[in-house]
């Protein structure tokens, strides 16, 4: 459904945080007109009172605000209110703005990781469930669409039960010590949490292998560490682990790789099967069945589910890239608040997004994997978060 046939006017998005020298920033803008659903109509886009609202004014912003407390103040009443906040900000700020939007009534998409710390995310969580709204979190390698037609096929029975999983992102942008480290707010624990490497790519590694194979470890052992002599934050994290019903799993997770470029793949095997996905290549997966010949899954082609069908926009052999991952969340949202206001349940589909149950379930395997690394990597029990609905 498209919002001007809804409303008769686009979604009207509100953002904090992604200034005009920010990748993430361009991103989210990008990914949020691709569908023509939104509009960004107001935003801080710095820390800088006089930046942001030079910057706003730059980007042709009709409601360019100067701090957050500006934004919330003239928001919250105003009439033609944001339906939708993206927060694009340090991971400290996280909480305290969701917190602020929640109350001024405005749904939110807020980057990973959600808070600092677990008590954060479950009060958050429990916000947002007392004011029936809805909230996103940007896991966005999600929003491709072969990453959802695996997760079909695995909804489908496809690959059989679960016996194990290897989720790896390999990166290598921090693969030598800099005097930059010391001007980024990545590196510190009172901005960015506890961990680096589990907060910034160790999370979307989690989360990608529990949306895939529809199933959270019920324990891990992780070695969370620096292994680029010097840095105090960390830059590697090895992770095992055990499911319920036995399966096994695992992640290595680094930004500190020599020639490392990306790197993100996942593999999950089951008794019937096993399907394989690389960021690198984003539209083919790769579908081993038992006794049967490999097959080469292409997005756009025949054959595929629902969800990969709604997932994709242009035509077979036309990539489909990171920004069009975040424009199929944003398009999800879109169709969520949408149906929301008429008062109907949304296509099914839509719910597909991140929500904020993964954000706190992202929380608790940061807190598992650091206290296991603590202690000599002793096996640490993961307990799903609660719905908040």
């Amino acid at each position: 459904m498209q919002a001007v046939d809804v409303l008769g006017r686009k979604l009207r998005l509100g953002v904090i945080g992604g200034g005009l020298d920010s990748f993430i920033g361009t991103v989210h803008r990008g990914a949020a007109l691709l569908h023509e659903q939104y509009d960004v109509v107001a935003g801080v886009l710095s820390s800088n009172p006089e930046r942001s609202l030079r910057d706003g004014q730059r980007l042709g912003l009709p409601r360019p605000y100067a701090t957050a407390q500006d934004l919330f103040a003239a928001e919250r009443d105003h009439p033609e209110k944001i339906d939708l906040l993206a927060i694009m900000t340090p991971n400290n700020s996280h909480y305290e703005l969701s917190l602020q939007a929640l109350d001024c009534g405005i749904a939110i998409f807020c980057e990973k990781p959600l808070t600092l710390n677990i008590a954060e995310a479950e009060n958050l969580a429990s916000k947002l469930a007392q004011n029936d709204q809805i909230y996103g979190v940007a896991y966005a390698y999600t929003g491709y669409a072969m990453v959802r037609q695996a997760r079909a096929m695995v909804e489908d029975g496809l690959i059989g039960e679960l016996r194990s999983l290897q989720c790896d992102y390999i990166q290598g942008h921090l693969a030598e010590l800099t005097d930059a480290e010391q001007d980024n707010w990545h590196m510190r624990p009172e901005v960015a949490g506890d961990s680096l490497i589990l907060g910034d790519i160790g999370t979307h590694c989690f989360h990608l292998a529990s949306y895939i194979s529809g199933q959270l470890p019920a324990a891990l052992s992780a070695d969370v560490t620096s292994i680029v002599p010097g840095r105090s934050a960390h830059d590697y994290c090895g992770i095992l682990l055990r499911y319920a019903n036995g399966a096994r799993g695992s992640f290595t997770v680094t930004q500190a790789v020599a020639g490392g470029v990306h790197g993100l793949c996942i593999r999950v095997s089951g008794s019937k099967g096993t399907l394989e996905w690389d960021q690198e290549t984003p539209d083919e997966l790769i579908y081993r069945p038992l006794n049967a010949p490999e097959q080469r899954l292409i997005r756009g082609g025949k054959g595929l589910s629902a969800a990969a069908e709604r997932a994709t926009h242009i035509a077979i052999g036309h990539p489909e890239g990171y920004k069009e991952a975040f424009a199929n969340i944003y398009l999800d949202m879109a169709d969520h608040l949408l149906a929301r206001h008429q008062g109907q349940q949304p296509d099914p589909l839509a719910l597909w997004y991140p929500t904020i149950e993964d954000g706190v379930n992202g929380m608790k395997f940061i807190n598992a994997a650091l206290k296991s690394s603590q202690h000599e990597s002793a096996w640490q029990p993961l307990e799903p978060a609660k719905a908040s609905e």
